[in-house]
């Protein structure tokens, strides 16, 4: 029997790492032992105390049912003081915060929330993929924006608005930048705003990356007037090495959270109770924790360095986040071609560039979520024969 899919899903292709995943397994089963520097899954765990609410919460006899379709009141609290805390912007918990199954579903539910059929949405180039699916999914058109290496991989706002912005609806922007570590500039963030609100386009400003080897976490919210024409995604994934428990949080005006609730009330059913109580406490670790984490990453970064240099890549040590963004040296031909002698050869996979956009091409990213014994172990891999593959 033959059952045709959707014409949404014309052009969608299965998710890279989905692709990428299955081909590494295969290789792993022929014994190669393959040392996967590509996916950002944080590979430490969650405070103690955090695991111990969902213990003695999951224990309880009364928490098993459906939830609230906008969340635990502790829940919203926790993140509504948690932005109070560090970003200095002041959220009404019951009005201007949606917990979320993990952020990435936001992005489709902003998505299928406003796009009709033919509206424009202007994605980052590079950014993440998902972005572009979920705008297509939604019918709407994805509009690439480059961002700018010269511009401290900031996109040219004049050169936007110079463009037809007649039909486009909505704005994906990402800081710190996904895949380039990039931390956005005050300045670029109220010109980000004005330039929202002077061509009526909703800034939907996704900020998972904000506390990782980052001392100073900061929230698009924060530029006065920004709930007026900004949303904010925001995660725990990340931050608190929650990655598989799925929480996540959208913050903005209370009619941006009332309109998007209306797509996600009719999506699920809520989220377990005792991982929205853990979550809260989560939310109420102090410096020390991010500290803590934040020292792990730092020694990591200071190997994956090592690496890059191995490599003959040039990068940026300002960058931050959970990954290390490289160009690539002139030998290759793109980033997949590095990537794929990298693995093919040493049994180390690094991600391209060119999965997140054209202008990634000439790059590769590699992630801090490995052990440091891993990266020295792909350090020693690479040592043995990459000198070879570059001049060959």
């Amino acid at each position: 029997m033959t059952i045709a899919t959707a014409n949404r899903l014309n052009g969608i292709g299965e998710y890279y790492f989905s692709q990428k995943l299955r081909e590494i397994d295969t290789l792993n089963k022929a014994g190669k032992a393959i040392i996967n520097l590509g996916i950002g899954s944080p590979d430490l765990p969650p405070h103690p105390d955090v695991v111990k609410v969902l213990q003695e919460e999951a224990a309880k006899p009364n928490v098993h049912a459906y939830q609230n379709y906008k969340g635990s009141p502790v829940l919203r609290k926790a993140m509504s003081d948690w932005y109070s805390t560090w970003y200095g912007v002041q959220l009404d918990p019951e009005s201007e915060i949606l917990p979320l199954i993990g952020s990435k579903e936001g992005i489709m539910h902003i998505c299928m929330t406003y796009l009709n059929e033919g509206d424009e949405v202007l994605i980052p180039n590079p950014g993440y993929p998902t972005y572009s699916s979920a705008v297509k999914l939604a019918g709407g058109k994805a509009v690439p924006y480059e961002m700018v290496e010269t511009l401290n991989w900031e996109p040219d706002l004049d050169a936007i608005a110079a463009q037809d912005l007649s039909k486009v609806k909505l704005m994906w922007v990402n800081y710190p930048h996904m895949p380039t570590g990039q931390l956005p500039s005050r300045r670029f963030f109220e010109r980000l705003v004005a330039f929202g609100r002077q061509h009526n386009i909703l800034i939907c400003h996704d900020n998972p990356y904000s506390f990782i080897l980052n001392e100073h976490p900061v929230s698009l919210l924060a530029v006065p007037g920004a709930k007026e024409v900004v949303v904010e995604l925001n995660s725990l994934s990340k931050s608190h090495n929650m990655a598989g428990w799925r929480v996540g949080m959208l913050a903005g005006a209370k009619e941006r959270i009332d309109e998007i609730i209306r797509f996600k009330s009719n999506m699920d059913s809520g989220m377990f109770l005792p991982v929205q109580l853990a979550a809260a406490r989560a939310l109420q670790l102090g410096t020390d924790w991010y500290k803590s984490v934040n020292a792990i990453y730092a020694r990591r970064r200071d190997l994956v360095y090592s690496l890059l240099d191995m490599l003959d890549c040039t990068y940026n040590r300002q960058q931050v986040g959970m990954f290390v963004w490289a160009k690539i040296p002139s030998a290759y031909a793109d980033g997949y071609a590095l990537s794929d002698a990298i693995l093919y050869n040493n049994n180390v996979f690094i991600t391209p560039g060119g999965i997140f956009g054209s202008a990634g091409n000439g790059f590769i990213r590699v992630s801090l979520c490995s052990p440091e014994e891993k990266l020295q172990q792909a350090i020693d891999r690479i040592r043995v024969s990459i000198p070879v593959a570059i001049n060959s």
